[in-house]
């Protein structure tokens, strides 16, 4: 994201697979359309939570170097000084606290989710999603939660967004504390009074039983019924944070996918996968 005049991030993941290691786990659909090398300098990077598919140690170790700051909920931030990242890169938030930097305010809040990167470290971080108060334009990025109440805490005190950038994908009725369904998502969009909705967590890693495209095709269908614009880019397609159009379907025209997503870590073409 461009905010302000500098580049932030949230959650990197380029890794091949979401998991401690990389011959084991769920791998990616499709390369990064961007690699790290390629990136101009990071003002901050931004995090939500410590799972494997957010908080990525190759991806953090390789964007260090051009990093300014790392912005972390409370316990985050001293993994990453485990690893070596600097200590003075490092701010860790609690929830409803903030930090202004670079004439961009973002505060912690809360979530409803949980931790862990192992068996024995369970809810021993925390986790968060993040209020982000340009001049430009107010942001709300979800990180991962299950549908609950925090979301119109958060509008009333915060709202409302031009932008939510809301998760819509691993989900499963099994799991309802942890990740929303589509029509979850519509309605914490609501809730946070948001004018824009663009969804994350999706089309990148399986992590659960609904097919790939599934959230692509429900919250669409509902921003459509709800009159809420729905942004969905291409993998790697830049989006301006004032739009007002929604996306096209781009999962539904493979000719065009396939010219214009890079091919896959596998090697086949991304219009073979859909």
């Amino acid at each position: 994201m461009k905010l302000h005049d500098a580049f932030w991030i949230t959650d990197p993941m380029f890794s091949h697979r979401a998991s401690p290691i990389q011959f084991a786990g769920p791998e990616r659909f499709h390369a990064p359309p961007i690699g790290i090398d390629e990136l101009p300098s990071i003002k901050g990077v931004i995090i939500s939570h410590d799972h494997y598919d957010h908080l990525d140690y190759e991806s953090i170790m390789k964007l260090a170097g051009k990093v300014e700051y790392f912005l972390t909920p409370l316990g985050v931030g001293d993994i990453l000084i485990d690893w070596g990242v600097a200590a003075a890169k490092v701010r860790q938030l609690d929830w409803w606290q903030g930090i202004e930097i670079g004439g961009v305010r973002f505060v912690a809040t809360p979530a409803r989710h949980f931790s862990g990167r192992g068996l024995f470290d369970k809810n021993k971080t925390q986790w968060a999603s993040w209020v982000i108060l340009a001049p430009e334009q107010r942001v709300f990025f979800s990180g991962d939660s299950g549908y609950f109440d925090g979301f119109r805490q958060i509008g009333e005190k915060f709202g409302p967004f031009d932008l939510t950038l809301l998760e819509t994908g691993a989900y499963n009725e099994n799991w309802p504390n942890v990740h929303m369904h589509p029509e979850e998502s519509i309605r914490a969009h609501l809730d946070l009074k948001g004018r824009r909705l663009l969804p994350i967590h999706n089309g990148t890693f399986d992590l659960s039983m609904h097919s790939w495209r599934e959230p692509f095709d429900r919250i669409t269908a509902m921003g459509n019924v709800r009159g809420i614009p729905v942004i969905t880019p291409l993998m790697g397609e830049p989006v301006s944070m004032h739009t007002t159009a929604g996306g096209r379907h781009w999962w539904d025209d493979p000719d065009r996918f396939k010219e214009t997503e890079r091919v896959l870590v596998k090697g086949q073409p991304a219009a073979e996968q859909l």
